[in-house]
């Protein structure tokens, strides 16, 4: 915008002041050229009656004199001539004269300079007033020197007019700009600010331009967007809190009728073998209600920010090994060459991870591989199947999705479909990632990285004492 005001302006400039000097130049020249005209016309006239006719060498030379420097008069074959700059006097010039009789101005140039030659014939009046050729012809050459001095220096005026109107013109661009650009600024900085997630922005319009409208209109946007945003964090909110609830509530229930469930299978080992396969039915639909409702309380206690991380300096694949170990996973092997110290959630690491090798026990094929190894600063857990590997045109957001499942046309599956939405959550609790991808030669490959937070493992080597724990608490839930 600055370039183009500028570019704009100078152009401007530059144009009225080339127009203005053309005009004076002009003007100039024609001034210049017409009292040159009328000096030399005014001193034949008043010489013409002092000459004898026809006239010889010595009048021809009285009237050359009359005349000044740069100046010749010619008769028939007689000369008279005296300057340097004769030489500008073309014999077209002569021709012109010796055959209309008129008086003619020419515009010559040459080393030294412009020059303006002027002709003109002497005529005779006879005493019936008709006018005739005498014969006698004068050429007199004017130096342009002083005007064209005086064109330089209108030159150099126009020259620095230019030029100083040059900052003139960034410093009047600057001032335009800042008053079009600064409610721009502004409100860039106010829609990231909205983008930031600062939803209580608003610009104050000042005038009646467009730019104020855009600000009313950029005030209206973000009111409505505010409320919109507000409406659905409420009902986000409440649907959590019945999420929670309604988890809560089941819980005593469904652990009262696991119980029974449980009864009713020991009492059916003494009847029939299809009471005793229905009650075992029974049982396993209780613990895997049982398990959804503990995973929608733990999911909405995490939604909720109610969950603080309470980090332990461990060996990672220790945890690991026992958690493979506790299930009772025998098609499962731990792979770690050496310990692996970092500073975790024990119980959320329990968690993330046996949500993974269960999900590649249901949906893969043994043997299932657990690598713990580390990475620069991060911790890598890598778990590998050997089956099928991921569906084809599944993405990390529908795979972590909540109640997602491989197989849509399966209604019943061994999991809730909540495991992998709550390792992702517990893993970017801990300020890690997980991603999945398929294994060459092997089926699906989960890796869960997490930071191993070394830099508060020495602190514990070097003795912190009890009143640095609020610090690290701090530093925990950040």
């Amino acid at each position: 915008m600055i370039l183009a005001f500028v570019a704009v302006a100078m152009v401007a400039a530059t144009a009225a002041s080339a127009a203005g000097y053309a005009a004076a130049r002009a003007s100039l020249v024609d001034e210049t050229q017409r009292r040159a005209v009328d000096s030399v016309r005014d001193q034949v006239t008043r010489l013409a009656p002092e000459v004898a006719y026809p006239p010889d060498q010595q009048a021809l030379d009285r009237l050359r004199g009359s005349l000044g420097a740069d100046s010749m008069v010619t008769f028939e074959e007689l000369t008279s001539a005296s300057g340097s700059a004769l030489g500008l006097i073309s014999d077209e010039l002569r021709a012109d004269i010796a055959q209309n009789g008129r008086f003619v101005v020419q515009r010559v140039v040459d080393d030294s300079g412009p020059k303006l030659v002027l002709a003109t014939p002497i005529l005779l009046t006879g005493v019936d007033g008709r006018q005739r050729d005498s014969g006698i012809q004068v050429y007199v050459v004017q130096d342009l020197a002083p005007t064209q001095a005086q064109l330089d220096q209108w030159t150099r005026i126009v020259v620095l007019t230019i030029v100083a109107a040059l900052p003139l013109a960034v410093v009047l661009a600057l001032l335009v700009s800042r008053s079009v650009l600064r409610p721009i600024q502004r409100l860039a900085h106010s829609a990231n600010q909205l983008a930031e997630g600062n939803l209580g922005t608003r610009l104050t319009p000042s005038g009646r331009d467009e730019l104020a409208d855009l600000a009313s209109t950029f005030n209206d946007t973000a009111a409505a967007l505010e409320r919109s945003v507000g409406e659905l964090r409420d009902r986000e909110a409440e649907a959590r809190r019945f999420v929670a609830d309604v988890s809560h509530e089941l819980r005593t229930p469904i652990m009262a009728l696991t119980s029974i469930m449980e009864m009713v299978e020991a009492d059916a080992r003494d009847r029939s073998p299809e009471e005793l396969e229905l009650a075992t039915m029974a049982v396993d639909r209780t613990r895997k209600l049982s398990r959804l409702a503990e995973d929608l309380l733990e999911l909405s206690r995490l939604d909720a920010g109610a969950v603080e991380l309470r980090l332990e300096h461990v060996d990672v694949a220790h945890v690991v090994a026992d958690t493979v170990r506790t299930r009772g996973w025998s098609d499962v092997d731990v792979i770690a060459a050496e310990p692996v110290p970092a500073r975790v959630d024990v119980r959320r690491l329990d968690i993330s991870v046996a949500n993974l090798v269960g999900n590649a026990l249901r949906h893969g094929s043994p043997p299932v591989v657990v690598e713990v190894r580390t990475k620069a600063d991060d911790v890598l857990v890598v778990v590998t199947d050997h089956g099928p590997g991921l569906p084809e045109g599944v993405d990390a957001d529908q795979l972590f999705g909540r109640f997602y499942k491989a197989d849509s046309s399966r209604t019943r599956s061994d999991g809730s479909g909540l495991g992998l939405a709550i390792t992702l959550v517990n893993v970017r609790l801990h300020g890690g990632a997980v991603a999945a991808r398929n294994a060459p030669g092997a089926g699906a490959r989960f890796e869960l990285r997490l930071p191993r937070r070394l830099d508060h493992q020495l602190g514990d080597r070097h003795g912190q004492g009890p009143g640095d724990r609020p610090e690290e608490e701090t530093d925990v839930d950040a």
